[in-house]
């Protein structure tokens, strides 16, 4: 990371781990991993052991909106803020370690559940936190580095292709029959993006977003095929039956079958 990119990310984190409760500092997304451009915002993680006020990030003098714990939809995404820090767009996560100390010992034993998120197509994994410690940089105190669990690579490929079989299923005999082409297109690119998850679940790919799942997993074929759609049911069953079929072997050969 350029100098000046370093020096804001370490003036971040010191302000972050000053406050009361936090135990570490982490950088996540695309600056973490390196392939952020340069309008890319800044994510965060404050992880927390005991309680974390987010009315004390208002100590900093950083502008923006702080949401309450459990503010973006509660579970496991828990809540953050979105900010602005010298002139940068800077989201802030907060994360309670013994949250994930468990979501790290769930995943371990191949245990998971999926709960919706806003702006997610597929919702989230609940083990999106064990993914934000493989993949981020910590910045200030130490954090676990997990490894993908090869129990959770055993069953997390077939959790995610249910949900992309059944939703595929239930659109063509509901809406593709039917003549439905938004609802048709929706639970296609919805059964798209579990199948990504699926795919990259079998090649022990951690996930932290859906910015780049379809590229990530080789389904951007996806693209083309809802691109052919109309609003004629022999057309759209024909699509979802394509769908079914690309997705389908794409698990299968990330699972080597």
């Amino acid at each position: 990371m350029p100098t000046d990119d370093s020096a804001f990310a370490d003036r971040v984190a010191a302000a972050l781990a000053g406050l009361g409760g936090v135990r570490a500092v982490a950088l996540g997304g695309s600056r973490a991993t390196g392939r952020h451009t340069p309008d890319s915002d800044w994510d965060f993680s404050l992880y927390y052991r005991g309680g974390f006020d987010p009315e004390s990030l208002r100590s900093t003098g950083w502008a923006g909106h702080i949401a309450p714990i459990g503010g973006w939809g509660g579970g496991v995404f828990n809540g953050g803020a979105w900010l602005e820090v010298e002139g940068r767009r800077v989201d802030v996560h907060y994360r309670d370690l013994d949250d994930v100390e468990y979501r790290l010992a769930e995943a371990r034993a191949g245990r998971f559940h999926v709960e919706r998120l806003l702006f997610h197509l597929a919702g989230i994994p609940s083990y999106l936190p064990v993914a934000e410690l493989a993949a981020g940089e910590v910045l200030r105190g130490d954090l676990p580095r997990p490894e993908f669990p090869d129990a959770l690579r055993r069953t997390a490929p077939d959790v995610w292709w249910d949900q992309t079989r059944l939703t595929l299923d239930y659109a063509r005999a509901a809406h593709a029959a039917r003549g439905h082409l938004t609802d048709t297109a929706g639970a296609v690119a919805v059964a798209a993006a579990c199948a990504a998850h699926a795919v990259l679940a079998a090649r022990a790919t951690w996930v932290t977003n859906e910015k780049r799942l379809l590229d990530d997993a080789g389904l951007r074929g996806v693209d083309t095929l809802l691109a052919g759609l109309d609003s004629e049911p022999p057309t759209l069953m024909a699509g979802v039956d394509a769908a079914a079929g690309l997705l389908g072997a794409a698990v299968d050969e990330a699972r080597g079958g």
